[in-house]
């Protein structure tokens, strides 16, 4: 059996609300990723073209930083990494905790929450943040509230 950890970016307590959910139903241990700077709800008017996250989305090199670099990953076999999408990717700040780490041999399996959009680029968006040993997963969009016995069956699902 593999050792699983829930690693999520939550800006508006939305994904860390699915990543709670989901760590329960993995039996996994749970890490929030946060920024250095946490993000104001004007940094994430997405209809600002100005406002922080449209303009680190816009700059697609651009790594905000992470406040601290202590999860364990090593302890690792299968890390879900979760995160909101904004304009169809995941936020730069995903790219920075991917890259702050070694997932060499790991399987990291993403999940995001969105108003409204699928999963975009995202997955081609981060392949270049992780070793070319990684196994990176296009997962599964959260929205709703799903149920731990639904997050239970689809981690069963992946045979991870």
């Amino acid at each position: 059996m593999s050792k699983k950890l829930v690693a999520y970016f939550s800006a508006s307590g939305v994904t860390a609300t699915a990543a709670k959910t989901l760590a329960e139903a993995a039996n996994a241990d749970l890490y929030e990723i946060k920024p250095a700077v946490p993000y104001t709800k004007a940094d994430l008017n997405w209809m600002d073209k100005q406002s922080r996250s449209s303009l680190e989305m816009q700059n697609k090199t651009f790594r905000p930083a992470i406040a601290d670099t202590d999860a364990k990953i090593a302890d690792y076999d299968v890390i879900f990494v979760g995160f909101p999408i904004w304009w169809y990717v995941a936020p730069t700040i995903i790219n920075t905790f991917l890259e702050s780490y070694d997932f060499s041999g790991k399987t990291v399996v993403l999940f995001a929450t969105s108003g409204g959009s699928g999963f975009g680029k995202t997955l081609d968006e981060l392949k270049g943040s992780v070793s070319d040993t990684a196994k990176l997963v296009e997962g599964k969009l959260l929205n709703g509230k799903p149920s731990r016995d639904e997050l239970a069956a689809w981690v069963n699902g992946l045979a991870l």
